[in-house]
């Protein structure tokens, strides 16, 4: 196949030379690359700390592509354009339906959660990590905030505020050589209701897997 790859780990076009200077986006999607790769079990931690290295100090668009020429290409929409995160997303909701992200969401740099008696779900197994820091700014009365995690992303409430409301954290069961690739600041007020962290829920045929063999 002829052209050269580029650093989201698509191939451009035969014209583009792979001597051109990467500058700090170039670097910066491909570290998006990275994380995202090693959420998915694609890379150990230290495979992502060598090329995470190696992508900061990288001069040329050459030695960015040969870092992603064996991973997944990151996401992109219905044009074939790059997914940008955005700096802040706001969620305002007041006695309404509850609010979910699951899937495949891009995380946001910082996320405003003003929610009033609404349930809030947000479901970082399929998500697309953008940065290794995520800043939660809750300001959240009554219901449930259910954070729904998996190894590598770590949840911090030491910032969060709780009144009247409980917190339960139901740990996920980490690799020892899984590297931590987001980790999830919580910060402002949640009163009433609970917050909840937990991994996702098995499916039927998990649950069947781990049920003790029948005794004879």
């Amino acid at each position: 196949m002829s052209g050269e790859i580029s650093p989201t780990g698509k191939y451009s076009s035969p014209g583009s030379s792979p001597q051109l200077r990467a500058s700090h986006a170039d670097r910066d999607r491909v570290v998006d690359v990275l994380r995202i790769a090693a959420g998915d079990g694609l890379l150990t931690a230290d495979e992502l700390d060598e090329r995470l290295e190696a992508a900061l100090s990288a001069r040329t668009l050459s030695e960015l592509a040969v870092l992603t020429a064996d991973l997944p290409a990151v996401p992109t929409t219905a044009n074939g354009t790059a997914v940008e995160a955005k700096d802040v997303v706001r969620i305002e909701q007041v006695f309404s339906g509850a609010v979910e992200r699951r899937g495949r969401w891009v995380l946001p740099r910082r996320l405003e959660l003003a929610v009033t008696w609404c349930d809030v779900t947000l479901d970082f197994t399929e998500a697309v990590i953008t940065q290794d820091t995520l800043r939660i700014d809750v300001a959240m009365a009554g219901k449930s905030l259910t954070l729904i995690t998996k190894p590598g992303v770590e949840i911090d409430v030491d910032g969060l505020t709780l009144i009247h409301c409980k917190f339960r954290h139901r740990r996920t069961q980490t690799p020892t050589d899984s590297p931590t690739t987001l980790r999830v600041e919580l910060a402002g007020q949640k009163t009433h209701g609970k917050v909840v962290v937990r991994p996702p829920r098995r499916t039927f045929g998990q649950w069947l897997l781990r049920r003790p063999a029948p005794s004879d």
